[in-house]
Order: structure tokens, then sequence, then C-alpha cells
């Protein structure tokens, strides 16, 4: 949909908060040079068209920000340009830079076919006076509260970031691969073994071709995956937290399936053992997340985490 702007067209006015410190959540943000802090501790910073973007939702809290807005905010007039794509670059590196996420913001709502709004109390500090950025419209209006309550529901399963301590990102990284190479080694063997694990679910269920599916099914979807997170954990892959957190929906259903496995087993461990090592299974998945989010609150952090 990219094409030329029309030049009858007014340009979008910027911000006249170039002088300006926004607070919002744990996050402080310069409007001036674009620097990001996340509780005190210094963040990547934000730059060029991503902090255009930002500093115009944080103009207008609570208001929904149109795509055309924005398009016309960063592209002068008769600019040719595939805008869509270079406005939802945009957004997605404000998002793995604040640790937000598309299917749950905090921050940064979509709103579909129209545009963006930010969700988040702003505070604004200009010149000496602190203030807070009111919204023209009520927290609440176009689903925001549902958003809201969806949050709040959610971190009561879920640590936060700011409940946990801070780790050195070293201790995180190997103990996120170690982590990554034992569900490996799972897939692995599981497959590489299946003449046997057959048997074993013939007398575990009546009809054990189902089960025999979808053990191979999620070994394969497995593997892909944690090659990539072990990769990404060793390589050091820049926003491995975000990225993380956005599979972390589909990676805690494969995890609490294979939670099962040690009753492939159950034979040779017995039912006791394998019991308790199902419990800490089932654990698992929520310590991974914890691990990349305490590696994300040490402020010597390496940049991956």
């Amino acid at each position: 949909m990219g094409g030329a702007f029309h030049g009858e067209r007014q340009p979008v006015p910027k911000p006249t908060n170039q002088n300006s410190i926004f607070r919002f959540g744990l996050y402080e943000l310069d409007a001036g040079t674009g620097d990001l802090r996340k509780d005190g501790n210094p963040r990547p910073r934000v730059q060029g068209q991503p902090l255009e973007v930002l500093l115009h939702l944080l103009a207008r809290p609570g208001d929904v920000v149109t795509r055309e807005e924005l398009r016309l905010l960063l592209w002068p007039a008769d600019t040719f340009v595939d805008y869509d794509h270079s406005l939802n670059t945009a957004v997605n590196k404000l998002r793995e830079a604040l640790s937000d996420s598309a299917d749950n913001p905090r921050f940064i709502q979509t709103i579909p076919r129209r545009g963006y709004r930010f969700i988040a109390p702003v505070e604004v500090v200009a010149g000496g006076a602190t203030g807070f950025a009111q919204s023209k419209r009520q927290i609440g209006s176009e689903g925001e509260t549902s958003a809201t309550i969806s949050n709040e529901q959610h971190n009561l399963f879920l640590s936060d970031a700011q409940d946990l301590p801070a780790a050195p990102s070293r201790v995180v990284k190997v103990l996120f691969s170690l982590i990554q190479a034992m569900y490996l080694s799972f897939y692995v063997v599981a497959l590489a073994l299946l003449r046997w694990v057959e048997p074993l679910l013939s007398q575990a269920v009546q009809n054990p071709k189902w089960l025999f599916a979808l053990l191979i099914a999620t070994a394969l979807i497995g593997i892909p995956i944690r090659l990539y997170l072990l990769s990404a954990a060793i390589l050091g892959y820049r926003g491995l937290s975000a990225k993380f957190l956005r599979l972390f929906p589909f990676v805690i259903l494969l995890d609490e399936l294979w939670a099962l496995a040690p009753f492939l087993a159950v034979e040779v461990i017995g039912v006791g053992l394998a019991l308790a090592v199902t419990a800490a299974l089932l654990y698992l998945p929520f310590s991974q997340r914890s691990l990349i989010l305490m590696g994300e609150r040490n402020p010597k952090r390496a940049e991956n985490f």
C-alpha cells in the first residue's frame, strides 16, 4: 500500500515535547535524546522513526492515533515509500524496546484497521514541573478496561519483571540453555526409541494411535523451537527476551504436554518418581520465563536479554 503522499494534505505537526521526560510503568524516556531507562537502569536508546512514533503516542495517551496521522508525521508529502511495512517495523521495534506484546499489550495497543493507542498512564516532566498527561477518553473506552483487567489477571499467575530479582546474564544464559538442551534431548530420545514407545502407550490406553501421532507431531514441532532458543541464548540474539515472551503461549502448551514424559519410563523408575519428575516439569516452563525476566532486570545484562 506504499505510495506517494498527496501534496494538498497538511503534515501532522510534530509533538512539542522535545525537552520533556516521560514516565510510564517502570520506564522513563528522555524525549530530547531518546535515552530510555527501565527501573533506573539504561536500555538501548530509541531513535529515528520509532522515537517519533513513541513521542506522538505519549503526547496523546488513551487516544487512538491513526496510521494516516503517523504516515504524515513520518514522511513528507510526495515521498514514495512502503509506509505500511516501515510503520509496522517502527512499532515492532518500540514493542521490543519496551518488552511489550501486541497480543497482551501493556503500553501500545493496536486498534485494528485504525491505528494505535498508548494505554498506560503517562507522567510528563517538563521544566521541573511534574504533571500527568490525561486521556481525552476514559480508561475503559473501546476495550481498554478489559485489556487492563486481563493484564491484572495475567499477573496473578505469572511473575512480573518487577517482582523478580536481577540475575547475572551469564547465569541466566547457562540455565536457560540447559533447559532447552534438556527438552531437545527429550524429543530426540523419544523419536529414536519409537519402537519401544508404542508398546508402552498401548499398555496405557486402549487406542494409542492418536497419542502416538501427537507425540511425534509435538516432538517434530519442539525440535526447531528448542534449536532456535538454544542458539539464541548461546549466540546472544538481540531481543531474545521479547521473542521468548511472544513464543511463551506456544512453549507452555508443548512443555506441559511433555511433562508427562516420565510416565513412559514408569516401569523402570516407578510411579512415585514419575509423579515427582512430572511435578517438576510442570513448573519448568514458568521458570524459563522467570529466568528471562530476571536477566532483563540486570543493569549489566547482555543486550540479548
